[in-house]
């Protein structure tokens, strides 16, 4: 068993207007020193996997088939044996 950590960003060269408006009240709250804000999602999942190219295996598939929009965003993942 591995529990897979999953991150999905927009590509840099996408806008992110959910970021801009986050960094636009953040600064508006007075946190002057923040910009670049991007925001992504967070993936936790267990894989019930022999070893752990079966479990990379799959976690990438998932990542290609429905966590990831291949087009827009970028995915990184770590593995751990749980």
């Amino acid at each position: 068993m591995f529990k897979a950590i999953i991150t999905v960003k927009l590509r840099p060269s996408i806008l992110d207007p959910e970021g801009k408006a986050i960094e636009h009240a953040l600064q508006s709250l007075d946190f002057k020193t923040l910009s670049g804000v991007r925001i992504g999602k967070l993936v936790e999942m267990q894989v019930d996997a022999a070893d752990r190219a079966a479990a990379e295996a799959v976690v990438i598939e998932a990542c290609r088939q429905l966590l990831a929009n291949q087009v827009m965003e970028d995915y990184t993942y770590e593995l751990h044996e749980a």
